[in-house]
C-alpha cells in the first residue's frame, strides 16, 4: 500500500464564499484521469474525513481538510472504479469498488464479476486486502453504494447485476441486487434480487440502475433506483429477507436517468435515497432526489420527493434549484446531518452562462426538505468536453453541522477533483 504526503496551503476565497475549497488531486500522465469522487466524515470524529477517486485512491485527513494524505489502495481482486465510502458507528471506514481481478480491464474475461470492500479502523491510513461480495460468473456487477446501521455493525450494499454488461441481446436483463454483512464487512450474505421488473443491459434508460440503499435507526432498509422513467421504491422490514412484493413507484423520471448535457460525455440523473435518523420532528422522512428533463431536453433540474409513511405514499416532485433560467442543473447528490436532520444536495449548474461553463451549488434544507437555499461553492467556472469521460456522480457528507462536498471539474479536457468543507453556520451566515 503506498502512501503520500500532500501538505496543501488552503487560502480562501471572497467574494462566493469563505469555504475552505481546494483541489485535491489533479490530471498525472500515466493514471487514470481522477473522477467519480467519495466523501465522507467520520461519524466519531468529524474532523477526520476521507475521499476516494477512480480508480484506486483515497485519502485522508485528520484536520477537517486543511491537509490531506494521498494512499493507493490494492486488491487481489483489482481495483475498478465506482468508489464508494461509509463510516460506521464506531469510527471504521468502508471503501467500496468494482473489480478486474486480471487487470485487463473491458478485455478481461473477468471485468465486473464480483464488487470488492475494504476496510479501514485508523481513519482511513491503511486498508485491509478487500472482500468480494457478489460474485456470480459470467454475469457483471456494477454500480454499487452502500449503508450501514446507525448503531450495529451491519453494512448493507445494493447495486446493479447484468447478465453481461453493454450487451444489446433483448433478453439480457439487468436488476437490483442486495447484500448485507453483520459482522462489519468479513463476511456478506448471498446476493438477491430485489427489483421486480427488470431492465435492459444496455446501460441506458431502459436499465435499473441507480440503487442507493438507506437505513432507518430500527433497521428498516430503503431503496430506490432508475428504470423505464420510473423511479422505483423498494423497502425491507427484517434486514433484507423479504421485499415488497411489488416495487412502488415513487415518482415519474420524463425522459429517463441517461440524458443529454452538452459538454458531458454522457450524464446520468440517478436517484439517491436517505432518510432522517435525527432525534428532531422529521425523523424516519425518506427522500428522493434525481435530475431530468421534464421541463425540457435544455432544461435540466434537481428533483425531490419524500415519503412520511415509509414509502407508502410520496409527494408531489418539488424543484430545488430556483432559478428561472432553462439552463442545466445535473448529477446530484444527497445527505443528511443525522444530528440535525438537514438535507443538503450538491449538482452541477449553469444558470449564470450561456455556453457550457458549469458551477458547482450547494441547497440545503432545514425544514424537512419543505423549502431550501442554494449557494454557489466552486470558486470559477469551468467548461467540459464530450470528447473526453467526466464520471457518473458527485458526493457530499454531512455531520454535526460539518458539511463535505466533493465533485469534478475539466479544464482544456482534463479532469480534477475538488473538496469544500463547509460549517452549517457559515450557511447562515453566523
Amino acid at each position: 500500500m503506498k502512501r503520500f504526503f500532500l501538505l496543501i496551503l488552503v487560502i480562501p476565497s471572497v467574494g462566493y464564499s469563505q469555504f475552505l475549497t481546494k483541489e485535491l488531486i489533479n490530471y498525472r500522465e500515466g493514471i487514470y484521469p481522477p473522477l467519480e469522487p467519495s466523501i465522507i466524515i467520520n461519524k466519531k470524529n468529524p474532523d477526520n474525513i476521507v475521499a476516494a477517486v477512480v480508480l484506486d485512491r483515497t485519502f485522508h485527513t485528520f484536520d477537517k481538510g486543511k491537509t490531506w494524505e494521498e494512499v493507493i489502495v490494492e486488491s487481489p481482486y483489482g481495483v475498478y472504479g465506482d468508489p464508494a465510502l461509509i463510516s460506521d458507528a464506531k469510527g471504521n471506514f468502508y471503501f467500496f469498488h468494482l473489480a478486474d481481478p486480471s487487470g485487463e480491464g473491458r478485455k478481461g474475461e473477468d471485468w465486473l464479476d464480483r464488487m470488492v470492500v475494504h476496510k479501514s479502523g485508523d481513519g482511513g491510513k491503511t486498508w485491509d486486502e478487500g472482500r468480494s461480495i457478489g460474485y456470480n460468473p459470467p454475469k457483471d456487477q456494477d454500480k454499487e453504494w452502500p449503508a450501514v446501521h446507525f448503531k450495529k455493525s451491519y453494512v448493507y450494499l445494493t447495486w446493479t447485476q447484468f447478465d453481461k454488461y453493454g450487451s444489446t441481446d433483448s433478453t439480457c436483463q439487468s436488476n437490483i441486487m442486495f447484500s448485507i454483512s453483520k459482522n462489519g464487512g468479513k463476511k456478506w450474505s448471498k446476493s438477491k434480487v430485489i427489483s421486480h421488473i427488470p431492465g435492459d443491459c444496455i446501460d441506458s434508460d431502459n436499465t435499473t440502475e441507480g440503487a442507493v440503499p438507506a437505513v432507518y435507526l430500527d433497521g428498516k432498509i430503503f431503496v430506490a433506483w432508475s428504470n423505464d422513467e420510473k423511479i422505483y421504491f423498494d423497502r425491507s422490514f427484517d434486514d433484507g429477507e423479504i421485499w415488497l412484493q411489488n416495487d412502488i413507484v415513487a415518482a415519474e423520471q420524463p425522459g429517463g436517468w441517461d440524458m443529454d448535457i452538452p459538454g458531458i460525455s454522457r450524464c446520468n440523473g440517478m436517484p439517491v435515497t436517505m432518510i432522517d435518523n435525527s432525534p428532531g420532528k422529521f425523523q424516519g422522512t425518506v427522500y428522493i432526489a434525481w435530475a431530468d428533463q421534464r421541463n425540457g431536453a435544455n432544461n435540466t433540474d434537481i428533483w425531490l420527493t419524500r415519503s412520511k409513511n415509509g414509502g407508502d405514499n410520496w409527494d408531489t416532485p418539488y424543484r430545488v434549484n430556483k432559478d428561472e433560467s432553462d439552463k442545466h442543473q445535473f448529477l446530484p447528490w444527497m445527505a443528511i446531518d443525522q444530528s440535525t436532520g438537514y438535507v443538503y444536495l450538491v449538482y452541477y449548474d449553469r444558470r449564470a452562462y450561456d455556453d457550457l461553463q458549469t458551477d458547482v451549488y450547494l441547497a440545503y434544507s432545514t425544514d424537512g426538505g419543505g423549502s431550501f437555499s442554494e449557494i454557489k461553492i466552486s470558486e470559477t467556472p469551468f467548461i467540459p468536453t464530450n470528447s473526453k469521460f467526466f464520471g457518473d456522480y458527485t458526493n457530499i457528507s454531512a455531520q454535526n453541522g460539518t458539511i463535505a462536498v466533493i465533485w469534478t471539474r475539466m479544464d482544456e479536457g482534463k479532469t480534477s477533483v475538488w473538496t469544500s468543507i463547509i460549517d452549517h453556520a457559515q450557511l447562515e451566515g453566523k
